[in-house]
C-alpha cells in the first residue's frame, strides 16, 4: 500500500498493515494518512522487524548532499529522490540500509501538485501555467517552490526511528520550529488540524511526504528569502484563509526595514536546519558530493 501525507490539512485512514505511504502521526505505532482535509485518525498495525536496541545506541550515519545555494530543476531532484529511495528498499530485507540521506537545495520556479490535489486551487489554466507543473506522489494539494526557499528532502528508513509517519511530520515541524528560533529569534509554532510551521497566521514552511516500505522521501519547503508573488496564483495547499510569510519579511518588519543579504540568511537557515535535524532525528551527517545533479 501507498500513502501520501500533506503539505496542508486532515488525514484520511489507512487499513492495518501498511508497507508503502505517505502520512502524519505520533507514537510507536504506524499511523497512516493521505489527502489535505480533516477526518478521523486510524492507526495501523505493522509487521516490521523489530530493531535490535543496539542499533539505536550509535547515532544512525546520513549521508547529507548541501546544494542549499543551487537552483536544482526538479524534475531532476525528484528523479533522484526515486533512485536512492529504490536503491535502499533493495536493501531492506537484507538490514543492509544502513544510512539515511539528507538533499538540501532550491529549485527554480515550479508548482507541484500531490496525488489527489485539485486543479481548483490553480488560478490560471493548466495549459497555460506560468511556471512548470509537476503532478507527484506526495500528500496534499498544490504548492510552489522558487528561489530563496530553501527545500530539504530526507529520506529516511522509519525503522529505524519511530514506526509512525505522524511522529515523523511532528518531528520535521520541530526542526523547523528550534531552527527558526535559535537562528532568527523567530517564535514560530504549529496549527492544529494543519501540517507545517506558521509564524502569527503566516505559513513559512510546508511539508509533505510520501513513504513505500517504510522509507519516507519528499519533505520539507521553508521560505527564507522566497519571492511570494507566485502564491497568489494558487490557493497553497488548498487553505483559503491564511497568509503565506517568508523568514526575510518577518526580520525586516522586526528590523524597521533594514536591508538583509540573502545569501547570509540562506546559509545561517540552512546550518541551523541540519543542526536541529541532525539533533531531532539522532543522526550523524556525513558531508557527500557524490549526487550527480546539474544546478542551473
Amino acid at each position: 500500500m501507498v500513502v501520501s501525507a500533506p503539505l496542508c490539512r486532515g488525514f484520511l485512514p489507512f487499513s492495518a498493515v501498511a508497507k508503502d505511504s505517505s502520512a502524519c502521526s505520533r507514537s510507536r505505532r504506524l499511523v497512516l494518512t493521505a489527502g489535505c482535509r480533516s477526518g478521523p485518525i486510524a492507526a495501523a498495525s505493522t509487521d516490521a522487524a523489530p530493531v535490535a536496541d543496539a542499533a539505536r545506541v550509535a547515532r544512525r550515519r546520513c549521508e547529507c548532499f548541501d546544494l542549499h545555494q543551487q537552483i536544482v530543476p526538479f524534475a531532476e531532484s525528484w528523479a533522484r529522490q526515486k533512485s536512492i529511495v529504490k536503491r535502499r528498499k533493495g536493501l531492506v530485507d537484507s538490514n543492509e540500509d544502513h544510512t539515511d540521506t539528507l538533499i538540501a537545495l532550491q529549485h527554480p520556479p515550479v508548482y507541484t501538485l500531490g496525488t489527489g490535489s485539485s486543479e481548483e486551487f490553480l488560478h490560471f489554466d493548466v495549459q497555460d501555467s506560468p511556471y512548470e507543473i509537476h503532478r507527484i506522489d506526495r500528500g496534499g494539494e498544490v504548492t510552489y517552490h522558487g528561489p530563496g526557499q530553501l527545500v530539504m528532502y530526507p529520506i529516511i528508513n522509519l525503522r529505524y526511528h519511530e514506526l509512525d509517519l505522524h511522529w515523523y511530520l511532528r518531528s520535521l515541524e520541530d526542526v523547523i520550529i528550534h531552527a527558526l528560533h535559535s537562528a532568527f529569534s523567530i517564535k514560530a509554532s504549529t496549527v492544529k488540524g494543519l501540517t507545517g510551521v506558521w509564524v502569527g497566521d503566516q505559513k513559512v514552511a510546508a511539508i509533505g511526504i510520501h513513504c513505500s516500505r517504510y522509507i519516507v522521501y519528499h519533505g520539507l519547503a521553508l521560505n527564507v528569502t522566497t519571492d511570494l508573488t507566485p502564491f497568489e496564483r494558487i490557493v497553497p495547499c488548498g487553505i483559503k484563509d491564511r497568509r503565506v510569510g517568508s523568514i526575510k519579511e518577518i526580520l525586516q518588519k522586526n528590523s524597521s526595514g533594514r536591508e538583509l543579504n540573502d545569501a547570509d540568511l540562506m546559509d545561517i537557515a540552512y546550518e541551523s536546519l541540519i543542526k536541529e535535524f541532525a539533533e531531532i532525528f539522532q543522526l550523524s551527517l556525513e558531508p557527500s558530493t557524490d549526487l550527480y545533479l546539474q544546478p542551473r
